[in-house]
């Protein structure tokens, strides 16, 4: 890749996010089935799916008042066409969402339970797999952060390469070269893979936002006791290492029971989430995506940690009135007054 040309955090403004676009056919179900058994499909929707579509959406309509931009492939079909006219009508800039006939536009299908948010997903890669991040120019855009998500789920990017350890970590060390901040997520998974793909990435990552199994398996650490409970001094102790590991700045961690941020200086945030009522849940999809528009927002504008957090989880909350992933979160505004309706979960740790 050709060494880019470093631009001042200050000359710089606005968030592009790179990685995967996916169309979500949600289905809402009674209950998950054990094999050969039967579930009830009780409604159907279709929504944005993948880190940055998710993301950009959910920034788009806090508003912000930066530039948002979009970076991947699409395919050249209906799919792929929906994608980039929603991202016309929420004036994010696709000029870097490329569209290939070589693939089609990946889509997931989402098993969402009624009641719980408790989901499962049934994902074609499609063109995100083929997407290598080669064509971004990070000093030809204005962007000050530079969000790829998500890792494991970008199969050329999680290749490895024999001086960063994987393309993703080169493709991020070129964004930090020319001057902008850089924020990763990654996708649950079974399997052993987290080492490998996240340890490289983080050494060129100053903002890493995951959730509490994610930071578990990248580190190796049980951040949760044998009854189901968060452990947060092992948790604590997981955001220790991933700064240990090379993020720069920011981990950034989002769970059930609410946040966490740690800072490369020391610093810990907790946040507890929203006690909300049973019938307010209608998915859980998104919730993880919205608390990361949520970080992203407050370390783009200066914010404290601690207003940070609060708009991250109440973000996330709203996000969970809505089978999709992106339909529950109607504004900033609107999901910090979910406090006003729901009182916090008791504190943490």
């Amino acid at each position: 890749m050709a060494k880019e040309k470093r631009t001042s955090r200050e000359d710089r403004k606005g968030i592009l996010a790179g990685g995967n676009w996916i169309i979500d056919r949600v289905k809402l179900i009674d209950v998950y089935p054990q094999p050969e058994q039967l579930a009830t499909i009780l409604g159907e929707s279709q929504g944005t799916g993948g880190g940055p579509y998710n993301v950009l959406i959910n920034l788009a309509r806090a508003p912000v008042r930066f530039p948002l931009a979009g970076a991947g492939l699409v395919g050249a079909d209906a799919l792929g066409q929906e994608i980039l006219e929603d991202c016309e009508r929420h004036r994010i800039d696709a000029r870097l969402l490329r569209t290939t006939p070589k693939a089609s536009t990946s889509y997931t299908d989402v098993m969402t339970v009624r009641g719980t948010g408790q989901r499962t997903f049934f994902q074609n890669r499609g063109a995100n797999a083929l997407w290598t991040g080669q064509d971004l120019k990070f000093s030809q855009t204005g962007a000050r952060i530079f969000y790829l998500g998500y890792l494991l789920l970008l199969d050329a990017l999680d290749a490895g390469d024999s001086q960063y350890g994987t393309r993703a970590a080169r493709l991020l060390a070129s964004a930090q070269r020319a001057g902008l901040k850089t924020a990763i997520d990654v996708v649950s998974e079974e399997g052993d893979r987290f080492p490998k793909v996240l340890v490289p990435a983080v050494k060129h990552t100053d903002y890493c936002i995951i959730n509490e199994i994610e930071a578990g398996k990248t580190t190796g650490i049980q951040v949760r006791k044998d009854d189901g409970r968060l452990d947060t001094k092992a948790l604590s102790q997981a955001g220790a290492k991933l700064i240990d590991y090379g993020v720069r700045e920011v981990v950034a961690i989002h769970f059930a029971e609410g946040g966490y941020v740690r800072t490369k200086g020391g610093e810990e945030v907790w946040q507890p989430s929203l006690k909300v009522a049973s019938d307010f849940i209608k998915g859980g999809a998104g919730a993880g995506d919205a608390f990361c528009a949520g970080v992203l927002m407050g370390l783009h504008e200066g914010w404290e940690l601690r207003q940070t957090l609060k708009a991250a989880v109440c973000m996330a909350v709203a996000s969970m009135s809505h089978p999709t992933c992106t339909g529950g979160v109607k504004s900033l505004k609107s999901a910090q007054n979910l406090t006003r309706k729901f009182p916090y979960l008791p504190s943490l740790p």
